[in-house]
């Protein structure tokens, strides 16, 4: 056995079963220990998407995602996908292979000091010795998983892959426990709740990776909070729960602002400020934040108490508090979404196949248990409101980090991870032709993978934001031809144009059904993002 062998065993026993990445020769050793130790390589078409596949794996399975790339430019693509991971709390592992141990730090071709380069994206960043393999190894997987979980950075001399093992593989070290709340913080927070004639809860990626998401229901239906999410919290409860009143600041956040703003107390529960900052919408209203970090607030907001601590602890010991009564009205409610969703579809113009039309294609033909993966752009804002997500982890975007090129990359991993769940990716143009190389990764995998492209010809959030700040459209404009028919196939995959819902929904649930991927790239008028989105 050598270390690249030591270092797989390792990574297996910690359940890790898959990496992502691009090989160089400098790879080779690992990917060669891999083959033989039972971790699938996955070869992947640029190795930030090789990240974001990593960084949904952490988030699907619970265990460290694995991304591998070689030195120099190899390792600064990986950091785009390696910095979602730590925005977005994500566990991974990043290895990169490096030269030889005696050629490190010299100026020499490719080189560059990885650990600079990783250190302000990553909870750590670790060189792996001879003789530390195994320590090195455990401490990694350690910190990941300790909350809050992210990415850590190993850096892999290939003489060190290569020399003889000197230790034996080991389970790695359990995650550190966030300590529980003050019984005193938990009793002043149901006191405040059941002081509150309209409180409302606001739940926050923190509650993403509660071990058992029904303790958020518990809560909720304990102590009747109507609540709402950010974007990356959807379907951690069920939307269709009569308490449920949407996504917050994301399109028409006007309409969930006046809401939100009418409340006598926000619930911030699991609510990281790295998705939106309560400044942005909270407005005056009293916090009660529950979380596992205490709140980063600025002065303006009125933090009146803060529960921090262990997240499923926390939610377990505010259920058995006495329940709590509010003013609010399931009519209220009901309205209030009503209203909301409403104001999402504005009127179309005659024979227009909007985007939010799209979008409810696309929903309607994915199954309820299914898994969306989307990307970043003027239609998350849009897909963030509008979307119905009915279960934990089927809602798969970035909203910490926030990058373009996720979407693919992240649908991909998604499938690995849950094959037995239908998945779609639902992308821009714009970042369909960041990834689309990903697309022959889908069909190597033989993923049935519906990859619906929303094609306006434009990046239109940037669009909206000249149109909004009176510059003019510059740089934006992706396509000025009109469209012919799309191509029969990318790579080999096959692709179908649609110009309607009804077109869109059939050909989504046709790729449903398929033995690979499907390519449905549907031409919409986006104009309405400008009334919808920011607004």
């Amino acid at each position: 056995m050598n270390n690249a062998d030591l270092i797989v065993a390792t990574l297996k026993a910690a359940g890790i079963d898959r990496g992502f990445g691009i090989p160089s020769g400098n790879v080779l050793p690992l990917m060669e220990a891999m083959r033989k130790g039972g971790i699938d390589f996955v070869l992947t078409a640029h190795e930030g998407s090789a990240g974001f596949a990593a960084d949904v794996s952490g988030r699907m399975t619970g265990v460290p995602g694995l991304c591998i790339a070689t030195l120099g430019p190899g390792a600064t693509n990986l950091t785009t996908g390696v910095g979602c991971a730590y925005l977005d709390r994500s566990p991974l592992i990043a290895i990169t292979c490096n030269l030889n141990t005696d050629q490190l730090g010299r100026r020499i071709q490719m080189w560059i000091d990885h650990h600079a380069l990783f250190a302000p994206i990553t909870k750590a960043t670790l060189q792996l010795e001879k003789g530390r393999i195994t320590e090195t190894l455990q401490e990694a997987i350690r910190i990941a998983l300790t909350e809050p979980r992210g990415p850590v950075h190993l850096d892999l001399p290939e003489d060190v892959a290569l020399a003889p093992a000197r230790e034996d593989a080991a389970p790695a070290a359990a995650p550190a426990k966030v300590a529980a709340a003050d019984d005193a913080a938990i009793v002043r927070a149901g006191e405040l709740i059941a002081n509150a004639r309209r409180p409302i809860a606001v739940l926050g990626s923190s509650a993403m990776r509660v071990a058992d998401p029904d303790r958020l229901r518990g809560v909720i239906d304990r102590h009747k909070l109507p609540f709402a999410t950010t974007t990356m919290a959807k379907g951690m409860i069920d939307e269709d729960h009569p308490l449920a009143i949407g996504c917050i600041e994301r399109a028409c956040r006007q309409v969930q602002r006046r809401l939100l703003r009418s409340a006598d107390l926000i619930v911030g529960i699991g609510y990281d400020t790295i998705e939106v900052e309560y400044e942005a919408w909270i407005d005056g209203v009293p916090l009660l934040h529950i979380d596992i970090e205490p709140a980063d607030v600025v002065p303006s907001v009125k933090l009146v108490h803060q529960v921090i601590g262990d997240l499923d602890v926390s939610l377990t010991r505010l259920v058995a508090l006495p329940a709590a009564t509010n003013t609010w009205t399931g009519s209220a409610l009901t309205d209030h979404r009503q209203a909301f969703q409403s104001a999402l579809r504005p009127k179309p113009a005659p024979a227009s196949f909007t985007a939010h039309a799209a979008i409810d294609a696309v929903r309607r033909a994915l199954p309820r248990e299914g898994i969306l993966s989307f990307d970043v752009g003027a239609h998350t804002h849009q897909i963030a409101s509008q979307w119905t997500a009915h279960a934990p982890k089927s809602f798969q975007i970035t909203n910490g980090w926030s990058s373009m090129g996720f979407g693919l990359p992240g649908a991909i991993a998604a499938k690995l991870a849950r094959p037995e769940l239908p998945v779609v990716c639902l992308i821009g143009d714009g970042c369909f032709q960041m990834t689309c190389g990903e697309v022959a990764v889908a069909k190597r995998l033989g993923l049935a993978l519906p990859i619906v492209v929303l094609d306006d010809r434009w990046l239109a959030l940037i669009k909206v934001k000249q149109i909004r700040r009176q510059f003019p459209l510059y740089g934006t404009e992706l396509q000025r031809e009109e469209y012919r028919e799309p191509p029969a196939h990318y790579f080999g995959v096959p692709a179908v144009g649609v110009r309607s819902a009804d077109a869109l929904e059939a050909a989504v649930t046709k790729a449903l059904a398929a033995d690979g991927p499907t390519v449905i790239e549907a031409v919409v008028d986006s104009d309405h993002y400008l009334d919808t989105v920011y607004d």
